[in-house]
């Protein structure tokens, strides 16, 4: 069955309570405010290797995470850090790791790609491009087996979409009506090459017709229409349906990693995107425009945001570097 095509778009109608939005703001908000302070240990030294910020898409992670329920999984690439706050996961122990220290979440041998917590179902980042697709749909079989109505969320970018694993993992996700969502993160640039240059159907979650999964694309610069899309998919799995498609359509506004000086776009273009569709403005207009927040409440809670993140950098300098013992923990032998 073919797939239809609804793009939602709810930001100023959806039904969302009062507590319900200042949530989603401040969980946005902690995303960009993490990512930043990332960004300035990066650019000191403290964090080494790659590091992929999230700026720009944290109405597609806090949008999903408005339509999960205790038991829900979540596995991504590396672009993670978002994902790790959404789900609940303590910034002290991501920013330890992202800075390869005892008190990060892998003990400081992942850094920041590799983070994993059993504890919030989060089953990692993972820095081959497409490779946690069919990971995510064993997650799915797992709780498909066990008989529980949970669901995964397998994410990936519109580079990784043409991955042939992820066609192959499509196929048996339909043919075992897996309750697994793949969400399509399309920033639009993938490691640096538009997607108009890489692909040839623009339109990614229509791939997934070939097997008969339906899916839609959804605005990720809005974070109601996101909510609205996931609680839509979420539903459809939970009823035993099998798989669902969600491509959100977002943009990030630093290059692909920190060292990409993002050369294939202008600056007018990204400055475009902050002032006309930044999520977290979106949220803070409605916010303001429907009298449920002042502007001193939106201050303080930046300020309250800035002192949580601020005490993870803090957090992260004073966590000692592991032991040289730990090269030989939590290895295959």
């Amino acid at each position: 069955m073919a797939p239809k095509k609804t793009t939602a778009n709810t930001a100023s109608t959806a039904n969302v309570s009062k507590d319900e939005l200042l949530k989603y703001y401040k969980d946005m908000l902690l995303i960009r405010r993490f990512e930043e302070k990332a960004g300035q240990l990066y650019g000191m030294g403290l964090i080494g290797g790659f590091c992929h910020l999230y700026i720009g898409q944290e109405a597609v992670v806090v949008g999903l995470e408005a339509a999960t329920k205790e038991g829900d999984k979540r596995i991504t690439s590396y672009r993670d850090h978002g994902h790790m706050l959404a789900c609940g996961m303590n910034p002290d122990g991501v920013m330890a790791e992202l800075t390869g220290r005892e008190g990060g979440y892998s003990k400081g041998k992942g850094g920041s790609m590799h983070m994993f917590s059993k504890e919030k179902h989060f089953y990692g980042g993972h820095g081959i491009v497409g490779a946690q697709v069919p990971l995510g749909a064993g997650l799915a079989f797992s709780d498909k087996y066990k008989g529980n109505d949970n669901v995964t969320f397998a994410y990936f970018g519109d580079g990784a979409a043409n991955q042939g694993q992820v066609y192959e993992t499509y196929n048996m996700a339909q043919l075992w009506d897996l309750p697994v969502i793949f969400v399509i993160e399309n920033n639009q640039y993938a490691m640096g090459t538009s997607v108009q240059r890489s692909t040839k159907s623009p339109s990614l979650w229509e791939r997934g017709a070939a097997y008969g999964i339906k899916g839609e694309e959804v605005d990720g610069m809005d974070v109601l229409a996101v909510k609205e899309a996931s609680e839509k998919a979420v539903a459809h799995c939970r009823a035993g349906k099998g798989p669902y498609i969600l491509e959100v359509k977002t943009y990030r506004y630093r290059g692909h990693s920190m060292s990409d000086p993002a050369k294939y776009r202008s600056r007018e273009e990204v400055q475009k995107m902050k002032d006309e569709r930044d999520p977290i403005e979106a949220v803070r207009s409605l916010l303001l425009t429907g009298n449920h927040a002042t502007e001193e409440d939106l201050k303080a809670i930046d300020k309250d945001i800035k002192v949580v993140v601020n005490a993870s950098a803090e957090f992260a300098k004073a966590s000692p570097e592991p032991a040289l013992e730990e090269l030989w923990t939590d290895i295959y032998a």
